[in-house]
C-alpha cells in the first residue's frame, strides 16, 4: 500500500523501542525553577515580578513583549528568588526568573472560558496568545502568530503533526495513545479558526496502534482524517510534512499558508485546546528521557523550569557515565555539558548515550560519492554548500540555494567521508540571514 511521504530522507537506528511503551509520568520538581525569558522565537518577555514576591502555580510571571513574543508562567507556587542570566542548553546565558518551590502547589484560580461555539475567532486567538503558547516541536514559533494568517478563509488544511521522526523521542506517540481526545479537541478548536479547512492527523506508519486510536476517534468526524505516512526521517519537517500530506511545495521564502496549510505538533495543539477550553497556560509538558546510559528511560510529564538533572535522577540515574548529552533528539538537539540547565516550553527530549560515535568519527575527503545530494530533502548539494561555507563563498552559497537547506542532518549522516556537512551549512545560514535582516533593519 502506497504511503505518503516526499523525495529523500534517511532511515537511521529509532531507537524507540526503549521508551516507546513507558506511559507518561507526572514528576514534581525538587528544587528551585528556572524560566528563562526567552523560550519562543520573537521578543523576549518582560518580566512582571520582582525579587521577592510570592507567586502562584499558572501565574503570569513574564508578559509578551510585542506580537511575536510569548508569556511565561510559574509552574509552582514559591517566592521568587532572583532575576539573572541563567544558563540554557544552547549554552546561552539568558535573563531568566528563578523561583524557590514551595511544594504547595497552589494554583491561581482561572477565569471562566466560554463554549467554543460561542467564541469568536479573536477570542480564540487571545485565549492562546495569553496562555504563552508557542510551538513545542523544538522551533517555539508563537502560535497565536501561526493561527493569524492574513487571509484565514485560504487555509485548506490544518495538519496535526504526529510523525514524531526524529529518533529515540516518544513522548508525541504517548499522548497519542493515552490522550488521543485532547488532540483531537485540540484540532476542532483550530478547525473552528478556519471555516473551509479540514484536519488531516499525519502520523508515520512505524506507529500502527497509534493509527489505530485515532482512526476510531475520528470515524464519526467529518472534517478530520488520519493519513499514514511512510516512516522516514525527517519526515516530520514542517515543509516536507505538508509535501508528504497535500502534494504543495513550499520553499524557505514561503510560510506554510502560503500553501494553504497551518502544520502544528501534537503537545503544542493539545496545549491550545487547554488554554480555549480549560482557560489554562502552558506551564507543563511530556520530555522523553531515553539513551543507552539511561537506566530506566521513560516519558515524563514535567513542570517547565525543572532542570535535567532531577529529570535523570528521576529516571533511575546512569548505567555508566555518558560521553553524549543532547537537549532534544541525535539529528537535531544541542549537545550539553552541563545538566543543571532547566527544561522550557520546547524541550521535547534528554538523550544520553554511553559512546559519543560522532566524536569518534575522523573526516577524510570527500569522494564525490553524492550520497548528500541523495537523500537530501531540501534537492541541494550539501557537498558545494559545505565548501562555499567554508571558503565564506556567501554568495554562491545563497545562489546554489543554501538558504533551502532545513538543516535535518541527513547529509552528515549519510556521508563516507563523515564530513560536518550539515554544520558548516547551518553556521552559514544563520551569517545570511543575519545580513538580510540587517539590511532589512530589523
Amino acid at each position: 500500500m502506497f504511503k505518503k511521504t516526499f523525495v529523500g530522507g534517511i532511515h537511521p537506528n529509532d531507537g524507540k523501542a526503549l521508551s516507546m511503551n513507558k506511559p507518561i509520568r507526572s514528576v514534581l520538581p525538587k528544587g528551585d525553577l528556572v524560566y528563562p525569558l526567552s523560550q519562543h522565537i520573537g521578543a523576549p518577555a518582560e518580566a512582571v515580578v520582582k525579587k521577592g514576591d510570592r507567586v502562584l502555580a499558572g501565574q503570569k510571571i513574564a508578559q509578551a513583549k510585542g506580537f511575536v513574543s510569548a508569556s511565561v508562567f510559574s509552574s509552582v507556587s514559591g517566592t521568587v528568588k532572583a532575576i539573572e542570566p541563567r544558563r540554557v542548553v544552547t549554552g546561552d546565558n539568558v535573563m531568566s526568573i528563578v523561583i524557590e518551590n514551595d511544594h504547595q502547589y497552589e494554583e491561581v484560580e482561572y477565569a471562566p472560558v466560554k463554549e467554543l461555539a460561542d467564541m469568536t475567532r479573536e477570542e480564540i486567538i487571545t485565549a492562546i496568545k495569553e496562555a504563552g503558547v508557542v510551538g513545542m516541536g523544538g522551533a517555539g514559533f508563537p502560535t497565536h502568530v501561526k493561527l493569524s494568517p492574513k487571509e484565514p478563509e485560504k487555509i485548506e488544511y490544518v495538519i496535526a503533526n504526529c510523525a514524531e521522526c526524529e529518533p529515540y523521542l516518544t513522548s508525541d506517540y504517548r499522548r497519542m495513545i493515552e490522550e488521543p481526545e485532547k488532540l483531537i479537541d485540540g484540532l476542532k478548536v483550530m478547525l473552528q479558526l478556519f471555516p473551509n479547512a479540514r484536519a488531516i492527523l499525519a502520523v508515520e506508519d512505524n506507529k500502527p496502534e497509534a493509527i489505530r486510536i485515532l482512526k476510531e476517534k475520528t470515524k464519526s468526524e467529518d472534517k478530520i482524517s488520519v493519513a499514514a505516512l511512510h516512516t522516514k526521517y525527517p519526515q516530520g519537517s514542517e515543509r516536507h510534512l505538508i509535501y508528504a500530506v497535500t502534494k504543495r511545495s513550499i520553499n524557505s521564502s514561503m510560510l506554510p499558508a502560503d500553501a494553504g496549510c497551518v502544520v502544528d505538533n501534537v503537545d503544542t495543539i493539545v496545549a491550545v485546546n487547554r488554554a480555549v477550553r480549560e482557560g489554562k497556560p502552558l506551564m507543563n509538558r511530556i520530555v522523553t528521557v531515553t539513551g543507552d546510559a539511561i537506566k530506566e528511560p521513560q516519558n515524563f510529564m514535567v513542570r517547565i523550569g525543572t532542570s535535567y538533572k532531577e529529570l535523570v535522577d528521576e529516571a533511575g540515574g546512569f548505567v555508566t557515565k555518558p560521553e553524549k548529552i543532547v537537549s532534544g533528539g541525535p539529528m537535531m538537539g544541542f549537545a550539553i555539558f552541563d545538566l543543571q540547565v532547566p527544561t522550557t516550553k520546547t524541550a521535547s527530549a534528554l538523550l544520553c548515550m554511553i559512546k559519543d560515535e560522532v566524536s569518534a568519527c575522523e573526516p577524510s575527503a570527500c569522494i564525490n560519492c553524492g550520497r548528500c545530494a541523495e537523500v537530501c530533502p531540501g534537492r541541494v548539494v550539501p557537498k558545494l554548500l559545505a565548501e562555499y561555507a567554508e571558503r565564506y563563498d556567501l554568495e554562491k552559497f545563497e545562489k546554489y540555494d543554501g538558504l533551502e537547506c532545513c538543516e535535518c542532518g541527513c547529509c552528515s549522516y549519510i556521508c563516507p567521508a563523515k564530513r560536518p556537512l550539515t554544520q558548516a551549512i547551518k553556521s552559514a545560514r544563520k551569517i545570511v540571514l543575519a545580513e538580510k535582516k540587517k539590511k532589512q533593519g530589523v
